[in-house]
């Protein structure tokens, strides 16, 4: 470990110089068409449910099976199971799918690592212990019986938005995987494997099936005895309605289909759309179907292992928000607006808004389309979080001698009004929809993972009120509303949640910036709270991090392993805010002494998250822009004689 820096020229030096690196190291890893991608980690789920879809379509490889197994086996923990983030706990359900992929790969039920895994799931509640989505699966497989799962019958396609429980009640992320889901459950259909999986039953009863508490819960208790009825009426199944709720459903998914053949460019709604057409009549070779399959080799990678090649998928990419970060980290760091990598960056992003409609229109339907989404061809889901970082970078590239100036500020000006017609009713931002609050289909049986509506959030409301600030937007309404709803959120700790990154370390690194940035005071109540908060939650190394369980359990709230991201998370708070004190030394001696000499940084752990306590990421260049950003204010706040 270096020694710690002190104010002074010495100190700046070694930051100047680590800032040096890690531009050179981030400049590296551009693509020659502008734009930057990390690699985003998720756990095997994905992997698994490739080969079960590929063995349900009767096109599973044994290449492809045999490079899946080896990633599958590689990340199984030493009791047999398989968690959903780096260092976590075995997770049930994600143990019995990577358990079934390799029994697909041909490994024996007998082989030690099985056995283990089989006993694992046993003792954490069996297979019937998994959640719907797995037992979805099985059923498919004939390995669970479709009459022992929960009904989402496809007639909900036909209920006009206003109506309670209609698709638009579901996050997009959750309507893109709901569709389809409800398509299959019509046909129920059973692809037999070679095998079964008896061993994972546990001895003890399922899980109780908790008692309804109070009126609500009884009536959708009832709701789904109703469902079932209707769904197990063999004339309704056949009947016109049903017919017509296909058809319809047929046309909402292919209607939704990106040019890279994905959905949303995220692997569950990918899947199941793939498996609805094809049950609905589309054959292997439709262009539809084989643009879907084709498009998994862009979310692809294999790598040689001494083991042999390995195969894993990425569950989505995030080119336009890592470009988005890489161009605000340069320009913190001193490039130069017309750098080459930054005008080649701007014109990319200039190429990925979008000016079409797309579901978030449902809500708003007098609003513009302006905005940008998350993926390559995302085309029919713009985000506010992914909006506010792409203007304010373009913003830093709009200069009076800039060739794409005009381009710029007219897509800048389409972005920030789009953002500001989202803005739900109670002031703050969700990520992909406007007032998505309506919490009754969290409730229903079937739906019991992840999150399934999107209300607004902390981290996306302080992007968006960063931006609305680097805009000069700091005394309009909307920004005035948002500023109340994110003090109003603050936690009692002092702290924020962060609903798309891991997480009171995310929020609160969002929404002081923020907060500083409309010219709320360092020495307001609030901001010193969270600023003590970040105090007291700095690890004895200097740095910091937190632990994905913390969305969970309260005990891992600001706390876990030093990670680089995390760190620069809480500089860039506290440096936002005018924190001169000995944390930020200590907090940048660490980047320092972590710092490789390639310029980057490691970061095993995943600190994005995707559904808080279920599902998790770990963003590859998170490693990079955000501790270059926060070395670079650092750098530049000492420059201007303000040295700690």
């Amino acid at each position: 470990m270096r020694l710690p820096i002190r104010s002074g020229e010495r100190g700046d030096a070694r930051v100047g110089a680590a800032v040096g690196r890690a531009t050179e190291h981030l400049l590296g890893l551009q693509s020659p068409d502008g734009w930057w991608k990390g690699e985003q980690s998720t756990n095997i789920t994905m992997d698994s449910q490739d080969l079960l879809m590929r063995e349900f379509l009767g096109i599973r490889t044994a290449q492809e099976s045999a490079e899946s197994a080896r990633w599958i086996r590689s990340q199984q923990r030493e009791d047999g199971s398989w968690a959903v983030f780096d260092g976590g706990p075995g997770e049930l359900s994600t143990t019995v799918e990577g358990y079934i992929a390799l029994r697909l790969a041909g490994h024996r039920a007998d082989e030690p690592h099985l056995l283990r895994a089989a006993d694992w799931v046993r003792r954490h509640g069996g297979l019937q212990g998994s959640r719907v989505f797995t037992r979805i699966w099985m059923a498919m497989f004939g390995l669970w019986p479709w009459n022992g799962l929960p009904v989402l019958p496809p007639e909900l396609v036909l209920l006009p938005p206003g109506v309670p429980l209609n698709i638009y009640d579901w996050a997009c992320w959750a309507r893109q995987s709901i569709v389809p889901l409800s398509v299959i459950g019509h046909f129920r259909p059973v692809h037999p494997l070679p095998f079964d999986v008896d061993e994972l039953r546990s001895p003890q009863a399922g899980p109780a099936v908790p008692q309804p508490r109070g009126p609500l819960e009884v009536c959708l208790r009832r709701l789904d005895q109703v469902l079932r009825l209707w769904d197990g009426a063999a004339a309704r199944r056949s009947g016109p309605l049903r017919r017509r709720a296909l058809r319809r459903a047929a046309d909402w998914i292919v209607e939704r289909q990106e040019a890279d053949g994905s959905w949303g460019g995220l692997q569950p709604p990918w899947v199941y759309s793939i498996i609805a057409l094809h049950l609905l009549g589309h054959p292997l070779d439709h262009p539809i179907i084989r643009r879907s399959l084709d498009g998994f080799d862009g979310f692809l990678i294999r790598e040689e292992t001494p083991e042999g090649t390995v195969r894993r998928l990425e569950g989505c990419q995030g080119p336009v928000w890592d470009t988005a970060l890489a161009v605000i980290a340069l320009t913190d760091a001193g490039l130069a607006p017309d750098h080459p990598a930054l005008t080649s960056a701007a014109h990319w992003l200039l190429g990925q808004e979008l000016r079409s409609t797309g579901d978030w229109s449902v809500r708003r339907p007098r609003l513009a389309p302006g905005g940008w989404a998350f993926g390559f061809t995302n085309a029919h889901y713009p985000d506010l979080d992914d909006t506010a970082e792409v203007v304010m970078a373009l913003e830093r590239l709009r200069t009076p001698t800039a060739p794409s100036a005009t381009a710029i500020g007219e897509a800048v000006d389409r972005g920030v009004a789009w953002a500001v017609g989202m803005q739900s009713k109670d002031g703050g931002w969700g990520a992909f929809d406007a007032d998505n609050t309506r919490a009754l289909v969290e409730k229903l049986p079937f739906c019991d993972f992840g999150r399934l509506i999107d209300p607004p959030s902390a981290d996306v409301t302080a992007h968006v009120v960063e931006m609305l600030a680097a805009q000069g937007l700091t005394r309009t309404p909307a920004t005035g509303r948002a500023v109340r709803w994110l003090l109003e959120r603050q936690e009692e700790d002092g702290s924020w949640f962060g609903r798309w990154g891991v997480n009171h370390l995310y929020g609160t690194g969002a929404v002081l910036p923020a907060l500083a940035a409309v010219g709320i005071p360092s020495a307001h109540p609030a901001v010193q709270r969270a600023v003590q908060w970040l105090h007291a939650h700095q690890n004895t190394d200097g740095g910091w991090g937190e632990d994905p369980r913390s969305y969970l359990d309260p005990h891992w709230i600001g706390h876990g392993p030093s990670t680089p991201s995390q760190t620069a998370w809480a500089l860039l708070a506290l440096l936002a805010v005018g924190d001169t004190s000995a944390t930020v030394d200590r907090g940048i001696a660490w980047l320092l002494a972590t710092q490789r000499a390639d310029g980057g940084w490691d970061e095993p752990q995943f600190t994005g998250t995707g559904f808080p306590g279920d599902f998790y990421i770990r963003y590859h260049l998170y490693r990079d822009v955000f501790p270059l950003t926060a070395l670079a204010r650092h750098l530049a706040r000492a420059q201007n004689g303000c040295t700690s």
